[in-house]
Formats: C-alpha cells, structure tokens, sequence
C-alpha cells in the first residue's frame, strides 16, 4: 500500500510538472483568477462522472440517516477547507509568477517540503532523522535545480512564499479529512468550491473575455482535467495513511519534471547544474521511503 501510494503521489508530481507549461502558456491569453476559475470548474465538472461510476461499483451498505448525515457533513467541511486552501495557494502562486523569475517561484513554492514537518511538529506528526535529512537534501535539490540567480525579497518573492505556506495547509488539511471520507467527492466540491471564489474575486477585479478563454483552450483544459481533475484526486487518494513529510516530498518533484517538460516541450535545455539537482531529489525522495519499510518490516517480524 505503501509504494502504491507513493506512486499515486509521483504520478500527481508528474501532470503537475507538466501543468506549469499549460499555466505560462494560459498566462498569455487570461488573467489569473480567469484561468483558475476556469480550470476548477472543469476539474470538478470531469469528477461528476467519476463519483456516479465508482458509487455504483461499490457494494451497499445499510446506514442510518444519522450516519448520511454525519458523512455529509465531514464530506462537505473538508471540501470547503481544502476548497478555500486551494483557492488562496493557486492564486498566490499564479499571481506571483507574475513579478519574479519562474526558477525563484520554483524554489519559493517548493518550501512547503521544509514548512511541512515544521508545522507538524506542532500537530503531533513525528518526523524520523532519516525524514529530515531528505528534507534537507530536498532543500539542495531544490536550489540546485530552480536557483540561476541570487534571491532578492521582492513583491512576487513574498506572494510565491505565501502560496507554498497555503500549499502546507492544504496538504496537513487533506491528511485531516482524508481518512474520514470519500477522496474523490472531496476532491470534486474543493474544485467547485476553489472555482466559484475564484469567479467571484475574477467579476470583481478582471475583465475576462470568451474569446481569450477559447484562445487558450488547449492549457485550460490541461490544467482542468489533467492538474486539477485527475492529479488533486490522485494526491488525496494518494496521501491516505501516508506521512504528511513523506507526501510532500514526493510531490515536490513537480519542480523537477517541469524542468523536464519544459526542455522536451519547450526546448529548455538542463544544465549540469539541473541535472545534479534532480539527482539529489530522486536521492532524498528515496531516503524519505526507507523508514516506512524498515518499520514495516519490524512489525511483520
């Protein structure tokens, strides 16, 4: 379960690498609470059929009406917590991509693999040396592979920090919820949820225009489908019974593969520089897995 999981986990880190191609393009036709609203929307749009084939997959069980009851209600509080969660760190992100370096956003945005445990720490989540050394050698990584320039505190430096806090939140928060209900269902309310803010603050400070929107068809519904439908799913269903340091880790390789895509789909080229640090995270991502094995194989002695 463990590895599955932690394949679940990649697999999101991967379509979330290749989404930062999809969200610069979008960026060249939209403004950002047009392209995130646009996108959530599609994102819990795709889930509606998901929900009705898997509901009728699943064996039925006889439940009272106060047992429906107390499902819906956790049902709909973790959506709208990881809904709100999503929607303050996506924008954050996307509007501070806007006044700094793609390679400092990268960097910025990946701190919520080092804010994780830190914040764990004050939730009761144990963190084993092994964890921490992977935390830091992520850090390495991180640096390597996004840092081309000398960090200066700017206004989209701090907006881009503010994101990976949120991103640290809604990872904790999805470790909450995730046990205690339906993932998938979870998953399609916080679209819809991230989705109407994101329409509203849009009417409030935008001036979207079909034709852009339809202009850039092709990276919205990407980002719908792929980066919100598909991958936040896989990330909730992926997380569940996972170290919360553990997951982050692993969905912090979003940096690295949007290096990749970017070289393949872009034609970026990677340094040596690059390539050495995402060495360094395969290496911590790898080291962050051995004590789940090592404790699982004492428990099976």
């Amino acid at each position: 379960m463990q590895m599955k999981n932690s394949f679940l986990l990649l697999l999101t880190a991967a379509i979330w690498g290749v989404a930062f191609v999809a969200q610069s393009v979008g960026m060249e036709y939209v403004e950002p609470f047009t392209f995130n609203a646009v996108r959530s929307i599609i994102g819990g749009l795709v889930l509606i059929p998901c929900i009705w084939f898997l509901d009728r997959k699943k064996p039925r069980q006889e439940k009272t009406s106060q047992m429906r009851k107390q499902e819906w209600k956790m049902l709909l509080a973790g959506g709208v917590c990881c809904g709100v969660c999503l929607f303050a760190a996506s924008n954050f992100q996307q509007f501070g991509i806007r006044y700094t370096t793609v390679g400092k956003a990268g960097f910025i945005t990946a701190c919520y693999i080092v804010i994780v445990p830190v914040i764990g720490i004050f939730l009761k989540k144990a963190c084993g040396r092994l964890l921490w050394v992977s935390v830091a050698m992520a850090v390495v990584g991180l640096y390597f592979l996004c840092m081309t320039e000398t960090l200066t505190i700017g206004k989209g430096d701090f907006l881009v920090f503010i994101c990976a806090l949120l991103f640290s939140l809604h990872i904790l928060v999805i470790d909450y919820f995730s046990p205690r209900t339906d993932g998938v269902k979870m998953s399609c309310i916080q679209f819809f949820v991230c989705g109407i803010l994101s329409g509203v603050a849009m009417l409030f400070t935008e001036e979207p225009h079909l034709t852009d929107i339809f202009a850039a068809w092709i990276p919205i519904l990407y980002a719908g489908v792929m980066s919100c439908g598909v991958a936040y799913t896989l990330q909730i269903v992926g997380q569940k019974g996972m170290n919360p340091t553990v997951a982050s880790l692993i969905l912090s390789l979003e940096s690295c593969i949007s290096v990749l895509a970017g070289w393949l789909i872009l034609g970026q080229k990677l340094s040596v520089r690059e390539l050495s640090g995402c060495l360094i995270m395969f290496g911590a991502i790898i080291l962050a897995q051995l004590p789940g094995k090592q404790e699982k194989s004492s428990t099976d002695l």
